[in-house]
């Protein structure tokens, strides 16, 4: 691999993985209490789940991006799916500063189904471009959708 591609790959590493670094600054200090204290679904995993599923998955966003980048032909779709991904970026941003940071769960229960709309998007203008990027998004809709399940049980199960 040469310099550029490499430097490219590290570049969409970075960003992604610093947005994750973000997000756990807002959300690990509210773990063992604001969200200790909430009641939530049957279906929500063990804690020690959600840092290693995101880790991956922040990975995989990364090397999608550096297939669009650098492995799609220049194209207006090519384009189209870059701005996607970075509008399910600031969403994904967006989403855990609002539920963890402020507490508004309904509000980021827009935020996260807004996130699966983009996500999906995404992968829809990436396969014809870059079908590995595609790919790559797929474990990460497929997670946030459970993740909007999360939210959603817990607004129900939370009404006060």
């Amino acid at each position: 691999m040469s310099r550029r591609p490499f430097f490219r790959l590290i570049a969409c590493l970075a960003l992604c993985l610093g947005v994750a670094m973000a997000n756990g600054s807002v959300t690990y200090p509210e773990i063992p209490t604001w969200y200790a204290s909430l009641t939530k679904p049957s279906w929500t995993p063990p804690q020690w789940v959600f840092p290693l599923v995101w880790s991956v998955l922040y990975v995989m966003m990364g090397v999608s991006l550096w297939l669009l980048w650098e492995r799609a032909a220049d194209t207006a779709r090519r384009r189209t799916a870059i701005t996607l991904f970075f509008l399910q970026l600031a969403l994904n941003s967006a989403w855990s500063p609002v539920f963890f940071g402020l507490h508004l769960a309904r509000v980021a229960l827009v935020i996260i189904v807004l996130l699966a709309a983009a996500i999906g998007a995404t992968i829809l203008t990436a396969w014809r471009t870059q079908r590995m990027a595609a790919w790559l998004l797929l474990p990460y809709l497929i997670w946030v959708v459970y993740a909007t399940t999360l939210n959603a049980g817990i607004i129900a199960l939370n009404v006060s």
